[in-house]
């Protein structure tokens, strides 16, 4: 018994756990590489167990329902051999109680198999179920350090770009405050001049907005209405 199973199996009686191997959600919880040995060997011993439980009372019932016919079939032999004995009556006799015996030893055998197979079966989904928890909770610790390792990355980066917002800010400050004092001391004039050997790109900027400014229609002076007064 591993270390896990002295820990949980204990604290795991009297708790009601679902058949593991038969919840669709179950096969869902482990990737190809989680998919242990050992909990597939566990899977197949589970889903057999339970297949001879199925057999088992498939078995039971079968066997009933085959001594009620012979219990039935005895009484009338019965009837028959009180009226008119016979060797032949009798051998069916003792043929019909020998099914009789040998149905009561299987029927038995399958009830003392469903006693001890839904204890099995309770014991190895335990088993499977500790076998499951160790992997979802190893995967949700790895889930867990993983999420605060994109946190302090995340929170890294708004502070970084914090910064970043600020010193762009002051920048652009920067830049008017130093535009409007070049304008003031030196004038439009001279600033449009070096503006076009040092901001080629903004100055062709500029031309290109006032280019499409002086291209568009003039707007047509509204004719005056009719009844409007004359001055």
């Amino acid at each position: 018994m591993s270390r896990a199973d002295e820990v949980f199996e204990p604290a795991l009686i009297g708790k009601k756990i679902p058949i593991l191997t038969l919840d669709n959600k179950w096969h869902k919880l482990f990737t190809q590489k989680e998919y242990s040995s050992d909990i597939k060997r566990m899977e197949n011993e589970l889903n057999n167990l339970l297949k001879r439980q199925a057999k088992a009372k498939e078995d039971c019932k079968e066997l009933k329902k085959l001594k009620k016919k012979m219990m039935d079939e005895i009484v009338v032999l019965a009837d028959a051999i009180e009226k008119s004995p016979s060797k032949k009556l009798e051998k069916e006799m003792e043929g019909h109680k020998s099914t009789v015996n040998e149905c009561n030893e299987k029927i038995d055998a399958c009830e003392e198999e469903l006693v001890e197979l839904p204890r099995q079966i309770n014991q190895l989904n335990n088993k499977l179920m500790i076998a499951t928890m160790e992997v979802c909770y190893r995967k949700l610790q790895k889930n867990t350090a993983e999420l605060e390792e994109i946190n302090e990355w995340i929170g890294s980066i708004r502070r970084e770009l914090k910064k970043k917002v600020v010193r762009k800010q002051e920048k652009e400050a920067m830049n008017n405050q130093l535009y409007a004092y070049m304008h003031d001391i030196f004038g439009a004039d001279v600033i449009e001049i070096f503006d076009m050997k040092f901001q080629p790109e903004e100055n062709q900027k500029k031309g290109e907005e006032a280019a499409k400014k002086s291209a568009e229609p003039e707007e047509k002076p509204k004719e005056n209405d009719g009844n409007a007064l004359k001055s």
